[in-house]
């Protein structure tokens, strides 16, 4: 077990065959990294296995563990990393130890597809939940009583936790540290990481589900010159006409298809070809704006921080190539230890 000198809360990872390695690295990390500049008053960490033998991670490593679920049972915190999408079983023993624990008042935390597993267990009923974009909609099918938030990168109900795609457990798992020690060593984590305390934006600039489907009908058709042509004009009147339907058809149409209105379709459309853009050049946001059919920078910027949660200047610099400057030699030199 790592930190065991110290007394703060004892955060468990829940170890599986298949389990992914990152995922599990994350808490490793976070709550068990040995951090004596905070003393005593620090996470203890373990890794649990359903009976105490070493797992073999979804990436083929095998990995020894700290004990069996009976860890589980002394835990504050415990993390369940991705968890299998298509097979909603969850083994006896898991569940019973993570409702066991859930009674007693432990948070569990979910990292990405983790979220399937307490959803299964009934532990997000009624409750606001997220997991990666990629697996929002199954999530909100398969358990219609929970609360699924696509766009965010955690939600935290209080004892329950789960958060976005993998990465995002890092600022879940960050959070967690503010709530249980504050700003200052959440911070001071975070520093030591290389990363942003909290990140700018949510989910939703990730998503890149934007595709012109097949050519199967006339609204498909449509879809895929909205998507090939964002700059145009497409008022309702126009698909109608070009699809050979009524307003109120096409608009029905477009809602089958997409899962939204014909409207929405084209602004989802501007702003993938805006995302485009802002990754592959150097055009002023300007010019992207026009190319995309925003017409101007502001309406641009509205439209983007709406959707999107962040602005397009910070957008390219999270996603463009060479959008994270790095220092001279001289500039490093003056922050290294000498």
């Amino acid at each position: 077990m790592a930190n065991d000198q110290c007394r703060g809360p004892f955060a468990v990872a829940l170890g599986f065959h298949g389990a992914p390695m990152f995922e599990l690295s994350i808490p490793a990390e976070i709550f068990g990294l040995p951090r004596p500049e905070f003393g005593a008053d620090w996470y203890r960490f373990a890794l649990a296995s359903v009976d105490g033998q070493p797992i073999r991670t979804g990436q083929g490593w095998t990995i020894s563990v700290d004990g069996d679920l009976s860890l589980l049972a002394e835990a504050d915190i415990i993390v369940i990393p991705g968890w299998p999408t298509g097979d909603s079983t969850v083994p006896a023993p898991i569940a019973e130890a993570c409702r066991a624990a859930h009674a007693r008042g432990v948070r569990l935390a979910s990292i990405c597809s983790g979220a399937f597993l307490l959803a299964e267990l009934g532990l997000l009923d009624g409750r606001r939940a997220t997991t990666h974009w990629r697996y929002a909609s199954l999530l909100a099918r398969r358990y219609p009583r929970v609360a699924v938030a696509a766009d965010i990168l955690y939600a935290d109900c209080g004892d329950v936790l789960t958060s976005a795609g993998s990465a995002a457990g890092i600022d879940l798992l960050l959070h967690m540290v503010r709530r249980d020690f504050g700003v200052a060593r959440a911070n001071a984590v975070a520093k030591g990481l290389v990363l942003p305390a909290q990140r700018e934006g949510d989910q939703r600039q990730y998503d890149d589900s934007m595709r012109a489907p097949p050519p199967s009908d006339r609204v498909a058709a449509l879809m895929t010159q909205i998507l090939s042509r964002p700059a145009e004009d497409w008022p309702v009147s126009r698909l109608a006409s070009e699809a050979g339907m009524s307003l109120r058809t096409v608009a029905r149409a477009f809602t089958t298809r997409a899962g939204c209105g014909p409207g929405t379709y084209v602004l989802k459309a501007r702003i993938a070809r805006a995302r485009e853009l802002l990754e592959t050049t150097n055009l002023p946001i300007e010019r992207i704006a026009e190319l995309s059919g925003f017409g101007s920078a502001t309406s641009l910027q509205q439209n983007f921080r709406r959707q999107l949660g962040c602005s397009p200047t910070a957008y390219r610099r999270n996603f463009a190539p060479g959008g994270v400057q790095t220092g001279s030699p001289a500039t490093a030199s003056t922050i290294l230890p000498m």
